[in-house]
């Protein structure tokens, strides 16, 4: 067995998406190789409605698929397709937008007024790229959570782990999504295939990963040393802590415990052409969409 190095750690940026929606930007638009078959992924986490109650009105999408991962609050989600419904607590959504969707996703809070929720952006391989568009909607209650003796919590939302399936399937980048709550001052070791890109996404408490290249560790804790680096302040967690290869990755909690998301997907390696959210392999193929945008002609028919 070989322990992943870490790459980097950085916190995500704070950015303002759709109509005016408040998030924190971990990565995208910048250098979709880094983590392949991965593009973008956001943290929208807001105390108050203003902060996401504009939502993210109608806009396309052609080549990739998008992950939506609710933790609290609503998203009220409709499609050029007819297709309607909500994401509660807990809730996935995985969409192919493959040939083409138009949709919106209408966010609201909870009791309290709060919201919190996470979405990924996955590429689709040149021969997916024109697939014809599907969504996979999973309540909460279908995840599977597996508890280990030490109190680890893991909700496996795709891929296999622990001796559990999670329910997303059919997905071109073969991923592993998992939850994952590590108690107290456990240590606890976690298995990913060699040949996939891997990434943590802390969002709760504080902890250490073991980093093969230091032996000491990166802490994630309140103070800045040496290796160490700070990833909490008033609202939580937002650091992205990116893997290289290797076939496990340890992790050591804090006081608080430590809640993050575990993430690996078999890299696609094939050329990227991005603008906004439609993302092709060449330029001409992106030109092509948009034009289609706007002629008319993006959605087609279904077969």
């Amino acid at each position: 067995m070989s322990l992943r190095p870490v790459l980097e750690h950085r916190t995500a940026t704070p950015t303002l998406e759709g109509a005016g929606v408040k998030l924190h930007r971990a990565f995208g638009f910048q250098n979709p190789a880094e983590l392949d078959p991965f593009l973008l992924f956001d943290d929208f986490r807001g105390e108050h409605p203003s902060d996401f109650e504009k939502g993210f009105p109608w806009h396309p999408h052609r080549g990739i698929e998008t992950i939506t991962y609710v933790l609290s609050g609503t998203v009220e989600h409709s499609d050029s397709l007819g297709n309607t419904g909500a994401l509660g607590a807990g809730d996935i959504q995985w969409m192919t937008a493959g040939s083409g969707i138009l949709h919106q996703e209408m966010p609201s809070g909870n009791a309290a007024g709060q919201m919190h929720g996470f979405q990924l952006w996955g590429n689709l391989p040149s021969a997916q790229k024109m697939c014809a568009p599907r969504y996979q909607d999973i309540q909460s209650t279908d995840i599977p959570e597996v508890i280990d003796d030490d109190g680890t919590r893991v909700r496996v939302i795709a891929g296999s782990f622990w001796g559990k399936t999670g329910p997303v399937d059919g997905v071109a980048a073969d991923p592993q999504y998992l939850d994952v709550f590590v108690p107290a001052g456990v240590k606890k070791t976690f298995k990913i295939d060699t040949y996939r890109r891997a990434f943590a996404y802390v969002f709760e408490g504080a902890g250490m990963f073991v980093d093969a290249s230091a032996p000491t560790g990166v802490l994630l804790e309140k103070e800045v040393m040496g290796q160490e680096v700070n990833i909490r302040d008033l609202s939580g967690n937002r650091t992205l802590v990116r893997f290289g290869s290797g076939d496990e990755v340890t992790v050591q909690a804090g006081q608080d415990g430590l809640q993050f998301l575990l993430i690996s997907g078999a890299p696609i390696e094939e050329p990227v052409a991005w603008h906004g959210p439609i993302v092709m392999n060449t330029q001409d193929e992106l030109s092509q969409a948009f034009r289609e945008l706007r002629n008319g002609s993006f959605i087609r028919p279904a077969h």
